[in-house]
């Protein structure tokens, strides 16, 4: 598996067991009644996986984001200033 495929994977993952918690704390604390209305209805176990799946989407894609932009740099980055070789050039009046 290419190495850009399993950072994405794995990251991925990461946000979405981020959500999963993310949801278990607003449930144990009952955030806007949200327990009691997922306890009570009928449809409350697909209301909780689509709450979870929506939430790991948004997760996922802040954890990746975070993940790039932290990722560190290389030895081989081109920070200094290098160009090409600089050969002086004389050019005569009579040359235009």
């Amino acid at each position: 598996m290419p190495k850009i495929v399993r950072f994405y994977i794995t990251h991925c993952v990461i946000g979405f067991a981020l959500a999963a918690v993310f949801i278990a704390t607003l449930f144990w604390f009952n955030v806007a009644n949200l327990w009691h209305l997922v306890s009570t209805s009928d449809i409350g176990i697909m209301a909780a996986v689509v709450f979870w799946v929506l939430n790991g989407i948004v997760f996922a894609g802040v954890q990746c984001g975070v993940a790039i932009m932290l990722m560190t740099e290389r030895e081989d980055d081109d920070d200094e200033p290098g160009g090409g070789t600089r050969v002086p050039v004389r050019v005569s009046a009579g040359a235009r």
